[in-house]
């Protein structure tokens, strides 16, 4: 049995979400399918972990066992043939028997995107989140220092969470502002907005949170320092709304694969590229 290693990146507004859910129509529902296409076998594949529904992943992990011999430089291309066009399998790697996605993981990254131009970009309308107001950046990118370090980030989990402990850490958190796309004269445009923050695990919306707590310090309604405050109350109602999810993306997953010994990594893009009928873009 084989147990094999696998990177997807997805445009989620389609989907209910990554992890499968009882009306279908989800990227783990997709993949499986494929999956079965292609070996006859019907398997479940451990995701490294869920996505909300409408929100993407450019980087999201997940793994499978199987007996199939395919060799591995030909699953990415044999899979993307049979997978819708918004989903494709980047890289394969085979790994130890017990290696499981999840619970291997070392750390994620996330990327929240918030257009902040006058008017909302018609070709990414659906991977940013538009703000037509004016926002203070300078205090976004103060206030998000505040994040970084090892919490209780009670106030920035769903009430709805399942998890008993909601301490993590964030290692990272940090704002990069892409003026490319400001239109010359128009000083309305303040560019897009991505914020990067890197933990060792998430709760259920806690980006979409914090970013919903972002803009009400870039709004003015709240000043930088209040995170400390929102994260020492450990009470949802303490920090802002939840942002919408298709701003958000899955960014990347790590892992220490020299731990798992794996094989080197298969890359289909250049084959896909090279075969218009398997062609995924």
């Amino acid at each position: 049995m084989r147990n094999l290693c696998m990177t997807v990146s997805f445009d989620g507004t389609n989907y209910y979400g990554f992890q499968s859910q009882p009306d279908g129509n989800t990227i783990q529902d997709h993949l499986e399918e494929a999956i079965r296409q292609l070996t006859g076998e019907k398997i479940k594949i451990i995701g490294s972990g869920r996505t909300d529904a409408g929100v993407h992943a450019y980087r999201q992990v997940f793994n499978f066992h199987t007996q199939s011999a395919i060799p591995l430089e030909r699953w990415c291309l044999a899979l993307n043939g049979r997978l819708p066009k918004d989903i494709v399998i980047l890289e394969a790697r085979e790994v130890k028997p017990g290696f499981h996605s999840r619970h291997s993981a070392k750390r994620k990254t996330y990327r929240y995107t918030i257009n902040a131009n006058q008017y909302p970009d018609v070709f990414l309308r659906h991977l940013q989140l538009h703000h037509p107001g004016i926002l203070d950046i300078d205090a976004m990118k103060e206030a998000v220092t505040y994040l970084i370090g090892t919490f209780d980030y009670t106030s920035f989990a769903s009430r709805h969470s399942t998890k008993q402990n909601h301490v993590r850490t964030i290692y990272d958190a940090h704002i990069e502002v892409d003026r490319s796309k400001c239109r010359e004269g128009h000083p309305r445009d303040q560019g897009v907005i991505e914020l990067f923050i890197t933990g060792n695990g998430f709760l259920q919306h806690m980006v979409r949170i914090i970013v919903g707590t972002l803009l009400q310090v870039g709004e003015g309604k709240r000043n930088p320092v209040d995170i400390q405050r929102i994260l020492e109350a450990k009470d949802r109602s303490a920090a802002g709304p939840t942002a919408e999810g298709k701003g958000l993306m899955l960014w990347n997953v790590e892992y220490n694969f020299m731990e798992d010994k794996p094989e080197p990594p298969s890359f289909a893009l250049d084959e896909v590229e090279e075969d218009e009928a398997d062609s995924t873009e």
